[in-house]
Parts: C-alpha cells; structure tokens; sequence
C-alpha cells in the first residue's frame, strides 16, 4: 500500500509542553513536532526557532506570557528550513540572528524549501496566509557572536555540519544549558535530506564536550540532567551512523539507491521504527546519503517535484 506523501496524513493537533530547563530558560515542545527555546534575560527575552508560521508562533507566546511580560528583543534561528522561521513576524524581534552560511542557504534555497516543505507539513502550515514572505536576518556571524540579555550572557555558536551546513547551537553559561536546534533529536527521527553524515558526530561531540546539564533539542521532549543529555546524544549519533554506513557499503559496490533504501531500512526499522516523523524522513535521508557517499559534498536543492519524485521512487 503507498503511504501518505510525507506528514501530508498527520492532520491530527500534537499537545503542547513547555518545560523548564534552567532558571529562566524554557523548552516549548509538542509531541515530534518542531521545538523552540525561550531565554528570559533581565529586561528582555530571547526566541530560538520561530516555528512555521505565526499562527504557532502564538502558540509559544502563550507560553511565554505565562511566565513573563518583558518584550522579545531577539529572535535566533539555528537553520534556514521553513518549519523553523517562517513564523518570525509574529515576535516583533528588533534583532534576527543566524549563521552567515544559513543566510545564504536561504538565498541560494530558500523559496524552494518553504514550497517543499509546505506541501510535506500541511498541518504545520495552516494559517500559512499571515506568512509575509521568506525570513531574512538582521545580525550573522561566522564562528559565534555573543548577545547580553542584561547581565545574562548568550553565546551563539557554529560548531560544525550537521543537519544543515550553518546550523547554530544557543548557549546559556550561568546555567550550563544549550539550545541545539535539529543537531540533536529525542525520540524522534533526524531529518537528513539536508545533512553531513560525515561531520554529524563530530559536531555532536563538541556539544558534549560543553557538558550541558540540559539540552532544548530541535525535536522530541526536553532533555533534563546530563544522564538525558548523553542519552540523546548517543541516539542520535546512532541514528546517522545507522542510517548513512549501510547505505555506503551499497553505494561503494556499485548498487542503486534502493538497494541503499533496502540496506537503510533494515538497519534502522528494528530501532527506531517507533520514532517520531521516521517514515516522513527516511526517504530523504537516504538520498542524502547515497548522494553524500558518492562524493556530492553540498545537498541538492530539494522541490516540490523532486520531493515526490523521490517519494514514488522509494516510499511508493
């Protein structure tokens, strides 16, 4: 039987957690879908990950005026994917920060991401009208930048490839607490179809070597103390390893991409079968893959076409 195109059959509303992870610091998630941070600083409060589209991004707000009424002076983005930005205009942020390599992602693939994306994600998308167009920052860095809420200081790092080629990690220090967009995951599928296999646990490491007593991931619950911590870590280096080694044995033979969809699913399904958005990203991660162990360094731009091509091709 041919499986719903992506998420296109997950319609159904996911509940809603907002979860302390230090003082002062707050994971907004919801069940597998999308995640974002919140750092309340002595006179003003920073957002990390916008969500899709403002109708969510009130979502969080709700949260946040639960626990606060200082206004949102900054706003960071960890990548460029639509799910994470697209909701951007409803904080009112005077400062949107990201990577200068994710600003140029959105350039280079921006458009094409939120029209492939839209057509994967349409429970995430409805409302999607309000959405005023692609999100553009105001601040990037190279290495990392600093920003001063009060006396509350926020590091914000690139620390490697991973699930994009800019992604920015968000470090609080009197805390000890990272915000790690989709670099890590909790029980929930790593979405690959944009990714470096070959820097993904490197980058994981040099979050680890912070030794963060808590963790506010991309997807999946909030992870509270360093056993969660390493736990998660651990699983999704598994995860990307479980996914691309299979698929590079297939391609150094000289086999075709679903001989490397046959070779992935029977290394991952008997792990992480149950975890969110797999079947969604399984296709997409093996693309990757293949395309990555054949030397193709830099993703292809993923369409609206392309998606359902490939999803014909392998989930079909």
């Amino acid at each position: 039987m041919t499986k719903a195109f992506a998420s296109a059959g997950d319609m159904e509303e996911k509940k809603t957690s907002f979860t302390k992870v230090g003082e002062g610091l707050y994971a907004f998630t919801a069940e597998g879908d999308p995640n974002t941070g919140v750092i309340i600083g002595d006179d003003s409060v920073m957002i990390v990950e916008a969500q899709a589209t403002p109708r969510l991004a009130r979502k969080v707000m709700e949260h946040v005026r639960s626990v606060t009424d200082k206004p949102i002076s900054h706003l960071v983005l960890t990548h460029y994917h639509a799910v994470r930005v697209l909701g951007a205009s409803a904080y009112g942020a005077r400062e949107i920060i990201m990577s200068d390599v994710a600003r140029s992602m959105v350039a280079e693939r921006g458009q094409e991401d939120w029209d492939s994306e839209f057509d994967r994600f349409p429970r995430l998308f409805q409302g999607h009208e309000e959405i005023p167009g692609l999100t553009w920052p105001t601040t990037t860095f190279s290495d990392s930048m600093t920003v001063y809420l009060g006396n509350r200081r926020v590091d914000i790092m690139h620390l490697g490839r991973a699930h994009t080629a800019g992604d920015a990690v968000v470090w609080v220090p009197d805390q000890e607490v990272m915000f790690t967009g989709d670099i890590v995951e909790y029980h929930s599928a790593c979405y690959c179809g944009d990714g470096h296999f070959g820097d993904w646990e490197d980058t994981l490491a040099n979050i680890a070597m912070f030794e963060p007593k808590s963790i506010a991931p991309g997807r999946g619950d909030a992870l509270v103390g360093e056993e969660m911590v390493a736990k998660a870590i651990a699983a999704t280096a598994d995860f990307v390893n479980s996914t691309y080694k299979p698929v590079a044995k297939v391609v150094a033979r000289g086999g075709s991409l679903k001989e490397a969809w046959d070779a992935c699913r029977a290394e991952c399904d008997p792990k992480f079968s149950d975890y969110a958005i797999y079947e969604h990203c399984l296709p997409f991660n093996v693309a990757r893959a293949y395309d990555e162990a054949r030397g193709i360094d830099t993703p292809r731009v993923w369409t609206a076409q392309r998606d359902k091509d490939m999803w014909a091709s392998l989930q079909g």
